[in-house]
């Protein structure tokens, strides 16, 4: 049986945060495979500070020398908002079963998800935990000790709390095209 971790998100910016659950992950022995997959644009939000193709090549560089990682183009590729359970049912073209990742801070308003109770049927939920946000037992749960959040990220650059690989272009790009002094 061919299993993956889907790891999606907006990624905007990248951080060390993102890089601790792929670490995480790849940890996991019954996981074949990571994809990580960065949105055009989150079906809850209006608007992105860095474009998706952007996001992505910066992705592609960090995750570059992982084992079991890939970074997919698939909804960038869309240039629209796509909803999980699109992307889902896609890899089970491909794969038997789907962990499908999301960080602690998504709990709150994963029932308001598009088809949420027919997205439960179609994978087993993996929690990244976050700050003190609780993880309901009926999830599975990796832990990761990373405090940093994009939104933070967006409003005050920090060096430290993103990949080093890509740094300097990320700390660039923030501070030519966010208003807030950084």
């Amino acid at each position: 049986m061919k299993t993956v971790a889907l790891y999606g998100g907006s990624f905007d910016p990248p951080h060390l945060g993102h890089e601790a659950v792929v670490k995480a992950l790849e940890k996991l022995d019954f996981i074949d495979e990571i994809i990580i997959m960065p949105t055009f644009l989150n079906p809850f939000k209006e608007n992105f500070t860095a474009p998706a193709e952007l996001r992505l090549h910066w992705l592609l560089e960090i995750f570059s020398d992982y084992k079991k990682a890939d970074v997919s183009s698939f909804e960038v590729e869309k240039k629209r908002k796509v909803p999980a359970i699109e992307t889902v049912q896609e890899l089970l073209n491909i794969y038997d079963k789907i962990y499908f990742v999301i960080g602690a801070d998504n709990l709150e308003s994963l029932k308001k998800w598009y088809k949420y109770e027919e997205l439960t049927k179609l994978v087993t939920f993996i929690v990244a935990t976050r700050n003190d946000v609780e993880v309901p037992l009926n999830f599975m749960k990796i832990a990761v000790d990373v405090n940093v959040t994009s939104s933070e990220l967006r409003k005050k650059m920090d060096k430290t709390k993103v990949p080093q690989i890509c740094a300097d272009n990320i700390i660039k790009y923030y501070k030519e095209h966010n208003a807030k002094e950084n």
